[in-house]
């Protein structure tokens, strides 16, 4: 076993061997390596076993509960209509949008006819002696 590996197993279950697992407990280490990483773990097993959660008492228990803020209303069908609502006016209010922005587009764009296109056409010179098949 790598040190690494021995001191990230010494990390997570302590310095006392048996509380790891039982496939890591015949872990070969050095000695003296082993040792000083099982000891340094132990220190910290030794100060969390002297940890103990504070004693509350109970008039500390009730006055944190009573100045706890009240609970939520719920939600009632009067509130739910006036959010759809809401929502529903946003909508009609998009959808308008969007039809005003197209009857507008068709006004704003000049109208093609075939004369337009026809005369557009006629102005370009003949291009077809510019390209020549010799050079491909």
């Amino acid at each position: 076993m790598t040190h690494e590996r021995f001191e990230i197993l010494a990390q997570a279950y302590g310095g006392d061997v048996a509380r790891w697992p039982a496939a890591e407990r015949d872990a070969a280490a050095e000695p003296e390596f082993a040792r000083i990483v099982l000891s340094d773990a132990g220190e910290l097993d030794a100060a969390l076993d002297l940890w103990a959660p504070v004693a509350v008492s109970q008039s500390l228990r009730d006055a944190v509960v009573a100045s706890a803020p009240a609970p939520r209303r719920r939600w009632s069908l009067n509130g739910w209509f006036m959010r759809a609502g809401v929502g529903a006016g946003l909508a009609a209010a998009c959808a308008a949008g969007l039809v005003v922005g197209v009857m507008l587009s068709d006004v704003t764009q000049p109208p093609t006819t075939d004369d337009t296109v026809s005369a557009a056409i006629s102005n370009y010179d003949d291009l077809s002696g510019l390209v020549t098949l010799e050079g491909a």
